[in-house]
């Protein structure tokens, strides 16, 4: 397998910093390259999609895209929000676009997906910061694509109970929300959020429908303690959360966004999985390179009642 030092990813060379601390060895990702890939990227281009691989330069985009599966970014690709560890860009966007659902269940359906994870940047001009346009493609994706389990990842609406039953109605198998770190750090690494927000998001979406599996990623590296991390893992599991992913920060860009403290191992990776496993997760996804889709359609064929509702005969039938 081909390999790329991640150190030579959005470094801008220019920049008077202190010095870059490099990336141990076993922070390494594929190439984007193959047949696979260069077809998924005639796709996105031609109907005028983002992908979160893209826009978020996830150290997974080679082997993700190489076998054919993406996380569509809706809504546009600039952000309301200006977090200190994300690559999208920050500004004013465009009115929504009605007609990205059916571009995006017309892209699943040609890539002939089995899951599709669907996100979007912020879009606090509004006051339902955008839940129609998930509800929509909900409903496109199941109409153009039926045995497809849809995963969202979700904004946290401000905490907006209304905005979230928009989303919640429509019964997405897993439904996301990034607490991605510790309430001491939130304001350094995501100034216009709120610890508070992720968290009635995540609770409040277990409560409308208990049978959508919820799913928290957490980000580490940035200066939080082992406790701290604990701790949050503590306040998910109290929420019902049922999956949680832990990955290693990684910079984006020298000059933009926050330098990486610590690189965790992969044997503090691994631990991390034990614990949260014994605090009463149904699934953990606990290494460096991890995001909030790796293992995502494993996740709802083992555990979500929703799929086996929709497609359980459709189970039975290809299992005999």
């Amino acid at each position: 397998m081909t390999t790329i030092d991640l150190d030579s990813i959005g470094v801008n060379e220019t920049a008077v910093l202190r010095p870059k601390r490099r990336h141990p060895d076993w922070i390494r990702a594929r190439i984007p390259s193959g047949e696979n890939y260069e077809r998924l990227n005639e796709l996105m281009r031609s109907k005028s999609l983002h992908t979160v691989c893209e826009e978020a330069q996830c150290p997974n985009m080679g082997e993700c895209w190489g076998a054919g599966t993406a996380t569509f970014l809706m809504m546009g690709d600039i952000c309301t929000r200006s977090c200190a560890f994300c690559d999208i860009k920050t500004g004013r966007p465009l009115p929504l676009d009605f007609a990205e659902p059916l571009r995006v269940a017309t892209a699943v359906q040609a890539m002939n997906l089995r899951h599709v994870v669907i996100t979007s940047v912020n879009r606090d001009e509004r006051k339902d910061g955008g839940a129609p346009i998930f509800a929509a493609v909900i409903q496109r994706v199941r109409e153009m694509q039926p045995g497809c389990s849809i995963e969202l990842l979700i904004p946290d609406f401000k905490g907006s109970a209304e905005a979230l039953k928009i989303v919640m109605d429509a019964r997405p198998e897993i439904l996301g929300h990034n607490v991605e770190t510790v309430p001491r750090l939130f304001k350094k690494v995501q100034p216009q959020d709120k610890y508070e927000w992720a968290m009635t998001t995540l609770e409040n979406a277990k409560k409308m429908d208990p049978e959508v599996l919820t799913k928290c990623g957490i980000m580490v590296g940035l200066g939080e303690t082992w406790d701290e991390v604990l701790a949050v893992m503590q306040d998910l599991v109290d929420r019902g959360v049922d999956i949680l992913t832990i990955g290693q920060y990684l910079q984006p860009r020298a000059d933009q966004h926050l330098p990486v403290e610590k690189y965790y191992h992969p044997d503090e990776f691994a631990e991390l999985k034990r614990i949260g496993l014994e605090m009463g997760f149904k699934w953990v996804e606990s290494g460096p390179l991890v995001r909030s889709s790796y293992h995502a359609d494993q996740q709802v064929r083992a555990l979500s009642p929703i799929y086996k509702q929709l497609f359980g005969k459709e189970l039975v039938k290809s299992a005999g």
